[in-house]
């Protein structure tokens, strides 16, 4: 997956928002005003962060090389995933969607109830 094509998998998903807090190089997606991924628009192959399950990204890490803690982020919630092709499109799908879930399940039930579609 490129860059673009992570950022669009991100869009999709009901009530993400792109927002540029820390500048025009950053890209930083939300749900109900949460961070669930973060992707530097700067040089290539490019990345994105996700949040994780803390035991899965440590099995992550140890299963593909592209995949190392959350670059400036809590090394135990995020990973960051070099986009250098190593890691499969569909596995990279499910990562952005689990960091969604991750992020909408802490969600109050209030902001929950105000994202569009179903929220899984």
């Amino acid at each position: 997956m490129t860059r673009d094509e992570v950022l669009e998998l991100c869009l999709s998903l009901p009530g993400a928002v792109e927002d540029y807090p820390f500048g025009d190089d950053f890209a930083v997606i939300k749900v109900g005003g949460k961070i669930f991924a973060l992707l530097p628009l700067g040089a290539e192959p490019g990345a994105v962060s996700l949040k994780c399950d803390p035991a899965l990204a440590l099995e992550l890490r140890d299963r593909h090389p592209a995949i190392v803690p959350g670059y400036h982020l809590n090394k135990r919630h995020w990973n960051t995933v070099v986009l250098d092709g190593s890691v499969p499109g569909d596995e990279l799908a499910e990562l952005v969607e689990h960091s969604y879930d991750l992020v909408v399940a802490g969600l109050t039930r209030a902001v929950r109830a105000t994202l569009p579609g179903e929220t899984r």
